[in-house]
């Protein structure tokens, strides 16, 4: 008889199945972020605030994020300590093309438009890590 170490299809399916629903959340989040900064006069015309862009980022960026903790949560003996600052840099590294694009010329950039994107960065980051902390958490540091 072999055995596998490996997660069985039924283990894998609940973490999935979170973080397929945060993905969701952060998505219409997101939405309704880019709804209220263009009601408040972001421009129509700023790609980053169009649905096509900003979801397929949120996507992209959790499911970074996802891979990061999961290689934390497996490789190393203080994944709390080290996630615990990690994320907080990986949300502030997040933040610099957001403030590139506000120095730019791109078309409709306004820094309100900036904004809206910078909170969609921190919405998206603490979704992720609190559904993280539910699929996927963390076990108590060793010393």
């Amino acid at each position: 008889m072999t055995v596998s170490t490996a997660p069985s299809r039924r283990a894998l399916a609940a973490p999935a199945a979170v973080l397929v629903a945060a993905i969701a959340v952060a998505v219409a989040l997101d939405a309704a972020i880019a709804a209220a900064a263009h009601a408040s006069g972001a421009s129509h015309a700023f790609t980053p605030l169009q649905a096509p862009s900003y979801a397929s980022l949120t996507v992209i960026g959790m499911l970074a994020g996802t891979a990061g903790w999961a290689i934390v949560r497996a490789k190393t003996a203080h994944p709390r300590r080290l996630l615990g600052r990690l994320v907080p840099v990986v949300l502030v590294i997040s933040l610099v093309p957001d403030v590139l694009v506000g120095t730019g010329s791109t078309t409709g950039v306004s820094w309100g438009a900036v904004a809206a994107l910078m909170l969609m960065h921190v919405v998206v980051a603490a979704l992720l890590v609190t559904a993280l902390l539910r699929a996927l958490p963390l076990p108590t540091d060793q010393k």
